[in-house]
């Protein structure tokens, strides 16, 4: 991909903006276990961020998918995970949905502000019994006049805590699997929906994640995003767009490790010289370097099968599953290479080493990648091109 003047400005742009915005606040925002998500989205959205391949008359800015790559990227470089993955639920996980298959009324009441930063959204589809077994949720609405009437729980919510609203999957009907699933625009101040615990995680400590329950919540039936009974397939088409623009944020997040990295073993005296000068060391970072960056060139050639309008769905488990499991070795290894420091928590290498190792659960484990795969390599489809 040769990115044009127009790209590269916009790479600048974001970089800048959150160099002043949010990199200043991350340490304050770590130790506090939060950002305050409505004020920095504001900034997002005065770059189009939140809605750069949406439809300009909800305030998209009707942008090519490229301009999706370099803002996640970007984002991937800032020194922590917390407020990336929350800017990612906001743009490229709640959203797309509502914006492919929802009704103008609908956008206009919930799209329209969440482009423009104003409410914050996530997406609910985890359950305590049932993660990345979607076809498992058990929470309900049932129909009443034209309000649903919807009970249960839903667990692991990102933006869960500060949000406005929601795109939430339900069951609208008693067929099993995944039958008879809705997607639904549930507001969060809706009397009976409740956030019953603030979660604390392992990593990604400034973002917050919340633990819902609802007791009988009504939300108008018009409320359905798309057609009633097809929100499985729907979040299935969601779910691409999350693993991948979430692969090109680990793009980014990976090589600048690997660039910091390489600039502290430079300064490090050691042994009569600089760490950097120990071969082995340079060689495993090498290594490291040709993996990111065969990783970047597979993300990108999915980027160009999404500008195709070409399925993707097996290039994009395949990138989640890839990055998942080498943005884990990135980060032992830029971690073991700073030593103690980088076994201090308040350091940038401790908590990438944390923050990294949610890829490979969130959005579908690795295990659930790896069905889907094997799907296509046992019916012998898996080299097949997705173009034809």
């Amino acid at each position: 991909m040769q990115f044009t003047e127009e790209h590269k400005m916009f790479r600048s742009s974001v970089r800048e903006m959150l160099a002043k915005n949010v990199e200043p606040h991350i340490d304050t925002w770590e130790e506090q276990g939060s950002f305050p998500a409505h004020q920095v989205f504001k900034e997002f959205a005065k770059l189009g961020l939140l809605g750069l391949e949406y439809d300009p008359a909800y305030g998209g800015e009707g942008a090519d998918h490229w301009f999706t790559v370099i803002a996640c990227e970007e984002f991937g470089r800032l020194p922590c995970n917390g407020v990336p993955i929350a800017y990612n639920v906001q743009a490229n996980m709640a959203t797309p949905s509502l914006h492919a298959h929802g009704s103008d009324q609908l956008k206009r009441e919930y799209l329209a502000p969440a482009i423009a930063g104003e409410q914050i959204c996530s997406i609910a589809v985890t359950e305590p019994d049932a993660g990345s077994d979607v076809a498992g949720i058990r929470t309900r609405a049932e129909r009443d006049g034209a309000d649903w009437l919807i009970s249960g729980a839903k667990t692991y919510i990102t933006n869960g805590v500060q949000g406005d609203w929601m795109c939430l999957l339900v069951r609208t009907s008693d067929e099993g699997g995944h039958r008879g699933m809705s997607q639904v625009v549930a507001p969060a101040d809706s009397p009976g929906l409740t956030v019953s615990r603030s979660l604390k995680k392992l990593g990604n400590w400034c973002s917050d994640t919340a633990e819902l329950t609802f007791d009988r919540v009504r939300v108008p039936v018009r409320n359905t995003i798309g057609e009633i009974g097809r929100g499985f397939q729907q979040q299935m088409e969601q779910f691409q767009t999350e693993r991948i623009s979430a692969v090109y944020q680990a793009v980014g997040q990976m090589e600048t490790a690997i660039e910091r990295t390489v600039d502290y073993l430079s300064e490090r005296p050691a042994f009569g010289g600089k760490l950097i000068d120990n071969q082995y060391l340079q060689y495993n970072l090498a290594e490291l370097a040709c993996e990111v960056d065969s990783l970047k060139q597979y993300a990108y050639s999915c980027a160009e099968l999404i500008v195709a309008g070409a399925d993707v769905t097996r290039r994009t488990s395949s990138a989640k599953l890839l990055a998942g499991k080498l943005i884990r070795r990135v980060a032992d290894t830029c971690l073991q290479y700073h030593g103690g420091m980088g076994y201090m928590a308040e350091t940038w290498t401790s908590r990438f080493f944390r923050d990294s190792r949610l890829l490979s659960i969130g959005g579908g484990a690795d295990e659930v990648m790896l069905r889907v795969l094997s799907r296509d390599v046992i019916g012998k489809t898996f080299f097949t091109d997705p173009k034809e």
